[in-house]
This record gives C-alpha cells, sequence and structure tokens, in this order.
C-alpha cells in the first residue's frame, strides 16, 4: 500500500539527521526499518539510508569489540534473512525474486559505505598523528634555538667574570672598595650564568637531535627593541629594561618579535599594534595588542608554531603566557617573566 511505503521511507530517512549524534543507534533504526520494508515488500531502494548511515559509523564510531567490524556483513544477513522471509509470505511475485541484481546493488553499497568510511577515518587519523608530529618538531626546534642562544648569553657572562676578576685581582691591594664592586659583579654575574645555564640544561635534556651552530654575532636584547617596533609600525611603551638579565632580555625581544610577525601575517599592514614592556626588578610584563586590521572574522586566528615558540620561553623562565582574540576585535599576547635583577 502506498501509504505503507510512505511510512517506511520517513522511518528509515528521519533518524539519518541525527547520525553524528547517535551513530549506532540511527544505523540499527535505518536497519531495521529497511529489514522490515523487504518483508513487506515495500523496499523503495537498495538499502541506500542503511549505507549513508553505516557510513558514518565507519567514520566516527572505534571498532572496539569483534560484532562492529562485522557490521556490514551482519546487516547483509539481516537483509537477506529478511528477503527469504518476504519472499516466502508474497511467493513468486515478490520483488526479490524478480530483481536479484537489485538486492546485489544494495549488498554493494553496504560494503562499499564501509570502506570508505573506514578509508575516511584512517586518513583522518594519519592527519592527526602528522599535526601532532609536527607540532612535537616545532617544540623541539624551538627549544634548540632557544639553547643556542642562552650559550652565547652564557659565554656573555663568564667573559664578563673574567673581566672582573682580572679587575678584582689586579686593585685588591690598591683600592679595595673597587676591588668589591668588582666581587659583588662577579656574584651576581656567576649566579645569572648558572641559572641560565640550567636552564640551558633543562631545554636540551627534553630535546632530541643535533642542529648547526647558530651564527656568531651579538644577540638582541631589550634595548633593541624600538628599532624592532618601529620597523613593524607599531607603538612602543616601555619602562624598566635596562637592568633586565642577558637571558630574560633575549626571550623579551624574541616574544615581541614574533607576535609582531603574527600581527604583519594574519592582521595585514594597516593593523594598529601596540607594544607594552614594563619591568619593575622582580619581574617583566609585555602585552602585544592588535586591533585586527583587515583579518576577515572568519579568518584562522595565530595559534600555530609562533606561539608555541613564545610559549616555551616563558615558561622556560617559569612565567605565565595567554594569547588570543580580543571581544572588541583584534588578538593580544600577554607575557610575565620573573627575573633577578643584575645590576
Amino acid at each position: 500500500m502506498p501509504w505503507e511505503r510512505l511510512v517506511l521511507i520517513a522511518a528509515a530517512t528521519a533518524p539519518v539527521a541525527v547520525r553524528r549524534i547517535w551513530p549506532l543507534p540511527v544505523f540499527a533504526v535505518v536497519l531495521a526499518v529497511t529489514a522490515v520494508a523487504v518483508v513487506r515488500d515495500a523496499a523503495w531502494d537498495p538499502f541506500l539510508s542503511a549505507a549513508f548511515a553505516l557510513y558514518t559509523v565507519a567514520v566516527t564510531v572505534p571498532s572496539r569489540h569483534w560484532w562492529q567490524r562485522w557490521l556490514p556483513g551482519l546487516a547483509i544477513a539481516l537483509l537477506t534473512v529478511a528477503g527469504l522471509a518476504g519472499a516466502a509470505r508474497a511467493g513468486e511475485a515478490f520483488w526479490w525474486r524478480g530483481s536479484p541484481g537489485l538486492l546485489l546493488l544494495g549488498f554493494a553499497a553496504l560494503l562499499g559505505a564501509w570502506q570508505l568510511g573506514r578509508a575516511a577515518r584512517q586518513r583522518r587519523a594519519f592527519a592527526v598523528r602528522a599535526a601532532e608530529q609536527l607540532a612535537q618538531r616545532a617544540v623541539t626546534e624551538e627549544r634548540l634555538r632557544i639553547a643556542r642562544e642562552l650559550h652565547d648569553v652564557v659565554t656573555h657572562s663568564m667573559g664578563l667574570i673574567a673581566v672582573k676578576v682580572g679587575v678584582a685581582n689586579h686593585v685588591l691591594h690598591i683600592r679595595p672598595q673597587e676591588a668589591y664592586d668588582a666581587l659583588q659583579v662577579i656574584e651576581r654575574t656567576s649566579r645569572t650564568a648558572l641559572n641560565d645555564m640550567r636552564r640551558m640544561l633543562g631545554v636540551l635534556r627534553t630535546s632530541e637531535g643535533e642542529r648547526q651552530s647558530a651564527a656568531l654575532g651579538p644577540l638582541p636584547g631589550a634595548l633593541a627593541l624600538p628599532d624592532l617596533v618601529g620597523q613593524a609600525g607599531a607603538q612602543l611603551t616601555m619602562r624598566g629594561v635596562e637592568s633586565l638579565p642577558d637571558g630574560v632580555a633575549l626571550a623579551v625581544y624574541r616574544i615581541v618579535q614574533e607576535a609582531l610577525t603574527n600581527v604583519a601575517k594574519h592582521a595585514g599592514p594597516e593593523a594598529r599594534c601596540r607594544v607594552a614592556v614594563d619591568a619593575n626588578g622582580h619581574g617583566v610584563r609585555l602585552e602585544i595588542t592588535d586591533d585586527g586590521g583587515d583579518r576577515s572574522p572568519l579568518a584562522p586566528k595565530p595559534g600555530g608554531h609562533g606561539i608555541v615558540g613564545m610559549r616555551e620561553r616563558v615558561a622556560l623562565y617559569g612565567g605565565t603566557f595567554a594569547a588570543g582574540p580580543r571581544p572588541e576585535g583584534g588578538f593580544a599576547v600577554h607575557a610575565s617573566l620573573p627575573y633577578e635583577e643584575n645590576t
């Protein structure tokens, strides 16, 4: 009867709308309705609704039990039994007897949907693993870069200690106060260098592989920020950075550099950007904000390897880091690094 077929069609197709929420229950319902339609001689297609639901199961549901891996076979067995029951009920007039190719096409649709779904799931899992490996590689490379830079900072500190030791040794009996001042500088510098060496060793212990040595040359610090920010066309507010330890000053420079790179990359040249660096002798706070520029609201937000590198640098000094979109538009980076004053 036409009304019976319409009811069965509605019962089989309506659950498909929520297949992503309840993939297995939806497939079970659709399969049961399809089997009833076969028995009642009211089948309308070669099991396409069941195949569509089975594809979603294959993509979203992990195969934890043996019966989940055999879902296509179980579905085909159930529909075959339904076809035999319908044939016994309707005799020679039953549609399956008259169109065996339609049944085979339905079975092929079920098997094809399952294979396509499992292949899509495997591709998705491979893409996730590849993204995780890429992120881990970025973290490793950034840690090695930080370690190389800290090596140069420690080398500079050792050179300063050697100079001050020579001064103290030379003026010890002539100008004791000057020798005392030199020893104080040695004490502070050696303490800072020791902390930097510990950080460098901590970075190297969590990294693998080898990289070529960084190019020789002076490393930038906080005092180089005006040139960096000026080249980016941003506004800079800076206070108390003259006495930052070399390692912290380098971290501040790199964080601002990466944040400005993200602004140029994601917000465009028309974006208005502000950089604020405030040091108080115990810690330094950084804030880099932009107004979004010509960035589309649907454009991806910064969140790649640059964010990973900034977070690694802040964590190295036991600081705090946050980055994300601003409610009024644009993007903001906040970082705070504690330190001991080295003056």
